[in-house]
């Protein structure tokens, strides 16, 4: 896939070098019965974005929910695939070609059971890590060359089959710290999109 790489004027004293539209992904699973789950951060996310751009998901296209908007002069485009977190490669893929968005433009976010809740690991490449809606995306993609927010959700107590885990919701003592990180990853989203991801990683990892 090509990737676009541009040079735009920006009101800031140090232009942007990157162009065309952001694609920002959470993944989860539909339905109300996954709303809470640990598995859905993604989209717990994506609803915050959302909100905060004064948007709503009321758009479906290539199997995904989508809300577009802006956000301080650049086109952004906000997805949760709907074909359960297996298949999220097909949506993704289709909706990257269709708004020809360049893959350093596009930002992943998905839970993590190997890092505690209240950890955020944003990077610009890697593999999957057994986590399933990215296999289904880098492998319907062909690279693993593109930005990701990893977000700890800790991992299951005792000998608690992680499958089963990451499918509970997250318990109420853990609401503020979950709240706490997901207001930290809706900040380094917008700082990806305005500021690039070398700033957000500086500024969010850890």
């Amino acid at each position: 896939m090509n990737q676009i790489i541009g040079t735009r004027a920006e009101m800031s004293p140090e232009p942007k070098t990157r162009e065309g539209p952001f694609l920002i992904v959470g993944l989860g699973n539909p339905g109300r019965e996954f709303e809470h789950n640990r598995h859905n951060v993604g989209f717990m996310l994506l609803n915050r974005l959302a909100a905060r751009l004064g948007e709503s998901f009321s758009k479906v296209q290539s199997k995904a929910l989508v809300a577009r908007s802006t956000y301080r002069g650049d086109r952004v485009i906000l997805v949760k695939p709907q074909t359960f977190m297996n298949n999220s490669g097909a949506p993704v893929t289709s909706l990257v070609r269709f708004y020809k968005v360049p893959l350093e433009n596009m930002l992943v976010v998905y839970d993590d059971v190997d890092l505690p809740l209240g950890t955020l690991r944003l990077r610009p490449s890697g593999g999957s890590a057994g986590q399933k809606g990215m296999e289904s995306i880098i492998e319907r993609l062909g690279t693993e060359e593109f930005p990701r927010v990893r977000i700890g959700t800790s991992r299951p107590p005792g000998k608690k089959e992680t499958a089963d885990y990451v499918l509970q919701d997250f318990p109420r003592e853990e609401s503020e710290l979950l709240e706490e990180t997901l207001r930290r990853a809706e900040e380094a989203a917008f700082t990806f999109i305005q500021k690039g991801l070398d700033e957000a990683m500086n500024l969010f990892n850890g």
